[in-house]
């Protein structure tokens, strides 16, 4: 959660979101995170439509657009980083 609303209005973020459905992942990047998930499981995103409801388990802060969707495409695309975060984010949730 951001502390001050005005820095979460400047910043982007790169997410995590897990299926109720499923349990399979989704990673995305957006600069609003509580009109993206309305978004989700509203059935307005293809790719996620048939796996909802969704909820956030994961998400990070940028100051930058561009940086934010190059954390998205890395998680994507480098299997070991995103092992790593997901193993970072079960022990979180274990805790």
């Amino acid at each position: 959660n951001c502390y001050a609303l005005q820095l979460c209005r400047n910043m982007f973020f790169t997410y995590i979101l897990k299926s109720l459905k499923d349990a399979k992942l989704y990673i995305g990047s957006t600069s609003n995170l509580r009109q993206r998930l309305k978004k989700h499981n509203s059935g307005l995103v293809v790719s996620t439509k048939s796996r909802r409801p969704l909820k956030y388990v994961y998400f990070e802060g940028y100051a930058s657009e561009e940086d934010a969707r190059h954390r998205e495409h890395n998680l994507k695309l480098r299997a070991k980083a995103l092992r790593q975060l997901l193993i970072r984010i079960k022990n979180s949730i274990a805790s």
